[in-house]
């Protein structure tokens, strides 16, 4: 995503004023340039868009972050804004407009997001026997596969491979503030993947398929009860409702593929194999859950020391009882 700025001068000396302009490098991500058009009419436009670039200055950058935070906006969001804000003036540092960045905040744009919470497979099993037959196959490829929903919402027939247990992840759902729905393929090759699907499910996937799914190759996997496409906020009502059925604590759906992920490291993924497996370029969120795997297993460890107290004598016992 490149950030530019466009020269905005409503009145004679006002000066040139914080505007955006959204550009996509390679394909166009519609979904992107919306959360950031979106982060910078909600969050930086209120508070800074009045104010000439020049006057953007350190103490004011420090007291629009302190504002938005106080607010009740998420660190997450309030961190994305921040880069984007960086950005900008990072294009009106290179135009000449300033010749500083005044966003020096240390650590405003690193992502803080809180610890997802990570269902039991248990829990996860309980959803499914709450859901609507039709969408049960949807929770657990989430958990199992670790796709995500717009992922699971675009995939057809033709990219499932039933015989050897693959998935192909080539197109994802996009859906916009007004309602369009976009098919598009990642947003990076590592995105376009192959994941295995473990072979217990697929004779219920199969199960799904003959009974849910659209006619064809093309034909897509998961529809509503009228052939309509997944829409997102339609299917967290059905959701939502789940988990209260199955008494599980409320998560989102997304939070499934933290369950997946976690079970993928525990049960000895390496860090290129989880990076494959999650559709990441980067390390940093595969090294989070190799991370999560290891206190695992140093917890397991841990709770083995029950059944070794008292019972090894160390050399130097022995030596000590001569």
């Amino acid at each position: 995503m490149a950030c530019g700025i466009r020269r905005h001068t409503p009145s004679p000396g006002s000066g040139t004023r914080i505007c955006i302009s959204l550009r996509c490098k390679g394909r166009s991500h519609e979904g992107t340039a919306e959360r950031y058009e979106s982060a910078f009419r909600l969050k930086i436009l209120p508070r800074l868009g009045d104010l000439p670039i020049g006057e953007i200055r350190e103490p004011t950058v420090r007291r629009w972050h302190r504002a938005v935070l106080d607010d009740g906006n998420g660190w997450p969001s309030v961190a994305k804004a921040y880069r984007l804000l960086r950005a900008i003036l990072n294009t009106a540092v290179e135009d000449g407009l300033i010749r500083r960045n005044p966003c020096r905040i240390k650590g405003a744009g690193d992502d803080r997001s809180p610890e997802r919470q990570v269902l039991t497979v248990a829990e996860v099993h309980r959803v499914v026997d709450s859901m609507q037959e039709r969408y049960r196959l949807l929770v657990l490829l989430a958990t199992f596969t670790s796709l995500r929903l717009g992922e699971l919402a675009a995939l057809r027939r033709q990219d499932l491979d039933l015989d050897d247990g693959w998935v192909r992840v080539v197109h994802g759902q996009v859906e916009l503030s007004t309602g369009q729905l976009i098919i598009k393929g990642p947003k990076s090759e590592a995105g376009r993947r192959r994941v295995g699907i473990p072979s217990e499910l697929l004779p219920a996937l199969r199960w799904h398929i003959s009974k849910f799914a659209e006619p064809g190759p093309s034909g897509r996997v998961f529809v509503g009860p009228y052939g309509g496409y997944l829409r997102r906020q339609n299917f967290r009502r059905i959701w939502v409702r789940a988990l209260s059925k199955a008494d599980v604590a409320p998560v989102h759906f997304h939070d499934l593929r933290h369950t997946g992920n976690t079970l993928a490291a525990s049960s000895g993924a390496n860090l290129r194999e989880l990076m494959e497996r999650m559709g990441h370029a980067s390390s940093r969120v595969a090294l989070i859950y190799l991370h999560a795997a290891n206190e695992r297993d140093r917890a397991i460890a841990d709770s083995m020391n029950v059944h070794l107290a008292g019972a090894l004598r160390l050399p130097s016992d022995r030596a000590e009882d001569a």
